[in-house]
């Protein structure tokens, strides 16, 4: 049982990018910001995050930097844009880390906790047994188990995903629906 009732100031809310926060491309990277397009209803879902949870980290893996398809001012001009949208709807992102390296094994590629661990350097008060990540792969619910988080699994991009898999700790739809799951607990 999640104790979306316990859920309050004290605790943090993970995120992933793409096909999460913003539509994924099928076998690419989004290289450009003229290419990112925010899913429908993210900006108030963030907004009413914003109200919920202390901190909102986006925690997100970009290969395509690491391979030199995605030139690392336009990631940043990517988040720049993102975080400032967000924040004109009235919703803010605490930090975002990212992980352009190729090796799977590295610390800090999810699955693997690292970012998370990031995280919790610049943030101390990040507990996370108080925190929840929310993702569309069963890496980023690996991320969370990793990490010791609630996992929230969003189907958009991966529909075929076992919804009963062990990783798993809720199903929402989207991330508007999740943000209306907690607004309406």
């Amino acid at each position: 049982m999640i104790p979306l009732n316990n859920i309050d100031q004290s605790w943090t809310l993970f995120l992933d990018r793409d096909g999460v926060i913003n539509h994924e491309k099928n076998k690419d990277y989004i290289h450009t910001w003229d290419e990112f397009v925010f899913y429908d209803g993210v900006q108030e879902a963030i907004k009413t995050f914003s109200t919920i949870f202390k901190r909102i980290i986006i925690v997100t893996n970009q290969k395509g930097v690491g391979k030199g398809l995605t030139l690392l001012e336009n990631l940043t001009e990517i988040h720049n844009n993102m975080k400032s949208s967000i924040q004109l709807a009235g919703g803010r992102i605490d930090a975002i880390y990212f992980c352009p390296d190729l090796d799977e094994n590295s610390p800090n590629r999810k699955p693997n906790p690292g970012m998370g661990y990031q995280a919790q350097q610049d943030f101390p008060e990040i507990d996370f047994t108080k925190s929840i990540m929310v993702g569309n792969t069963i890496s980023d619910m690996e991320f969370g188990r990793n990490i010791g988080a609630i996992t929230v699994f969003l189907p958009t991009t991966r529909p075929e995903v076992d919804h009963a898999d062990s990783r798993i700790d809720l199903v929402q739809n989207s991330l508007i629906d999740f943000s209306r799951t907690l607004f309406n607990r």
